[in-house]
């Protein structure tokens, strides 16, 4: 596996980190290709990760050169210094714009205060019904996540009732299920396709972007969608 690099200097490097491909090493997981060792290969040397990508979500993945590298940065994303946009597709017509506020567990830990500002670009309906109804509708959105929480994300969609499409943990099966079959998606329609940071050794702006990916083409296509 070849990852792409998007960004690159002498302190920090920025992969697009494809869905299904975990951060590192899990003594849950089984699997034997991870971002960072794929990535240490391809460079010949040492990488350090910053911050995270749940496994199925893709796009900017930024991993220090330094262990002091990665720390720099790592307490910007720790002090809410680095805007984070994510693109996505949710079940029904969401708002245009609106802000997710609500508590986010990650595993048997209490809940934490967690915020999600999100912006509706496009929507969809769809003469089909696939679920009550007698016709589908879906948007096209930007998420804001303004704290941090594991999947936060798409827990805050699923507390508004706009499941993300491809979430097998916390979305609609039947919906899922439906753009596998019509569109061939198999994946988590969530992807992390911006990211802005003042950088920490020069204070210079930083903006890395992913490209997205053939599935998001697809349905971009499909849909009529204008893709950020």
């Amino acid at each position: 596996m070849q990852l792409e690099i998007l960004f690159q200097d002498d302190h920090y490097v920025a992969i697009d980190k494809p869905a299904g491909l975990l951060v590192h090493r899990s003594p849950i997981s089984r699997d034997k290709v991870f971002a960072l060792q794929t990535l240490r290969d391809q460079l010949g040397r040492r990488v350090y990760p910053v911050h995270r990508l749940d496994r199925a979500t893709s796009g900017v993945l930024v991993f220090g050169l330094s262990a002091e590298d990665a720390r720099r940065l790592a307490e910007r994303f720790a002090s809410r210094q680095v805007d984070k946009e994510y693109l996505a597709v949710a079940r029904g017509w969401v708002d245009a714009v609106g802000l997710i506020d609500h508590p986010v567990a990650d595993g048997d830990a209490a809940p934490q205060p967690a915020r999600t500002r999100y912006r509706r670009l496009a929507t969809i309906e769809l003469p089909i019904a696939v679920d009550r109804y007698p016709s589908t509708r879906y948007s096209l959105i930007t998420a804001i996540p303004e704290t941090g929480r594991r999947q936060q994300i798409r827990k805050h969609f699923k507390h508004i009732s706009h499941h993300l499409i491809g979430d097998t943990t916390h979305g609609n099966g039947r919906h899922n299920r439906f753009f596998r079959a019509h569109f061939g998606v198999q994946r988590l329609m969530l992807m992390a396709y911006r990211l802005e940071f003042a950088h920490p050794f020069d204070g210079a702006r930083v903006a890395i972007e992913a490209a997205p990916d053939a599935a998001w083409q697809e349905i971009a296509s499909q849909f009529g969608w204008r893709l950020p």
